[in-house]
Parts: structure tokens; C-alpha cells; sequence
């Protein structure tokens, strides 16, 4: 069973009865343990395809199924535990709290979870542990590089172990070593068995997955196995 089954899916949005499509019969599937990249230009749809993916917003018409479950006709409340359950989120802007440290900004999914304080802390500490970050628990984002940042904010979309992780042009505000390394790390999350799903309109941050779907004027015009996926030579040596 597919985890994300997508059939025939269309999203408008209607302002003052004006109606604008956005999304037009999208039909795909992606399997646990996939890396997809979903690429296209400015305005293509593709940032719409995440929010509605990631829970964050509804289609208009057609199917989205989720691990088995038909997610069209869940209400606001439903859609919202299912996001605090089963996706995180790593955005181009970070989006990390400036005052709080960075072991606080990743304990935050956890805050109103069942979890005691001693097994948020360890969770939290394994995360970043994972993205070479041992060594910065308690400085705050001002004291953080860009690249820093990111692999911060990857860790809080791992610590509450997703079932996917959703990328938004992660790599957008960083330079090419820094971009290198992000992307490094979701490699290597993927190879550990992770779902990793990286939304950009770079070809070459498209090429660190194993499969690109190609949105163009909302509609999906490629579906492709990444031959030369690119490997960052040396990026392991530049995490460190």
C-alpha cells in the first residue's frame, strides 16, 4: 500500500466568487521510504501540492488517501492532528524561535505531547545529534550560521519521528557549501529509511532525490526515476 495515493486531484480557491484553479487532475503515488522531488516554476501549483499533502490545506475536488486513509473529507480539527502526528516541515526561512535555545526550538513538537520532560529532552538531543549539532544545544539562532539553522530545523520536523518529512526550497537562503550539506542530510535521512518529499524550482537541489515530479501550470507534465542522482562528495567531512 502506497503511503500518499493522489487521484484525480484539483485545488481552486474562490475569492468574491472569482474562481482560480490552481491544481488540475493530478494523479500519482508515493511509496515509505521514497525521496520525491515535486519541481517547477514560480506559480506552477507545486507549493499548494505540499500544503494540501501536508495537511495544511484541502483539495477541491478528487482523492488524497494517507497510509490507508481517505483524508478529502476530514474536518480542520482532524486535519491538524494528522499533521501533528505524522509530517514535519523544514522551510526556506527556518523558521525558528529567535530567543530560544536551539534544544528549546526542537523540543517544541513535543511540548504538548503525553511524552515526560526526561524523554523530550533525549528525543530531542537524538535529533540533533543526528545532524551534527551536539555541540550547539544551547546557543540561540543569532549565534547559528545559515546552514546551522536548517539542520536545526530539520531536526525539530524529525524529533516527533514523522512519517514524512516535507522540505519547502531548503536549501533557498543558504550558499552552495552550506545548500551542500542540508542536502547531504536528507540524503542520508532518506537512506535510513525516512520519507523524504523536497519541493523546489532548482534542478540541481531536484537531483539530490531519487524522483522528481515536474508541475508545470498545475498540472503534472513528468514523473521520473533521478539516474545521476546527485552524492555530495566530501559533504559528510564538511557536516562535521
Amino acid at each position: 500500500m502506497a503511503l500518499i495515493e493522489v487521484v484525480d486531484l484539483d485545488k481552486e480557491y474562490v475569492n468574491e466568487e472569482v474562481v482560480t484553479p490552481v491544481l488540475h487532475g493530478l494523479n500519482f503515488k508515493i511509496e515509505k521510504g521514497e525521496f520525491v522531488a515535486i519541481m517547477g516554476p514560480s506559480g506552477s501549483g507545486k507549493s499548494t501540492l505540499m500544503h494540501i499533502l501536508g495537511f495544511l490545506d484541502k483539495l477541491s475536488k478528487g482523492k488524497f488517501v494517507f497510509d490507508g486513509k481517505d483524508v478529502s473529507t476530514l474536518t480542520d480539527d482532524e486535519l491538524a492532528e494528522m499533521r501533528s502526528k505524522s509530517v514535519g516541515f523544514v522551510f526556506q526561512a527556518f523558521n525558528l524561535l529567535p530567543r530560544t535555545t536551539v534544544l528549546e526550538n526542537v523540543i517544541l513538537p513535543l511540548i504538548y505531547t503525553k511524552m515526560s520532560e526526561k524523554e523530550r529532552m533525549s528525543k530531542s538531543k537524538a535529533a540533533l545529534s543526528s545532524v551534527g549539532l551536539d555541540h550547539r544545544l544551547q546557543f540561540v539562532p543569532s549565534q547559528l550560521s545559515g546552514g546551522e539553522k536548517q539542520r536545526v530545523a530539520i531536526a525539530r520536523a524529525l524529533v516527533n519521528e514523522p512519517a514524512v518529512i516535507f522540505a519547502d526550497e531548503p536549501t533557498g537562503n543558504l550558499d552552495s557549501k552550506s545548500g551542500l550539506q542540508v542536502m547531504q542530510i536528507l540524503q542520508e535521512l532518506n537512506e535510513e529509511g525516512h520519507t523524504i518529499i523536497l519541493v523546489t524550482h532548482e534542478k540541481y537541489t531536484a537531483e539530490h532525490a531519487k524522483r522528481i515530479l515536474r508541475i508545470r501550470d498545475g498540472e503534472l507534465v513528468g514523473d521520473e526515476i533521478v539516474n545521476n542522482r546527485q552524492i555530495a562528495n566530501g559533504a559528510k567531512e564538511l557536516i562535521k
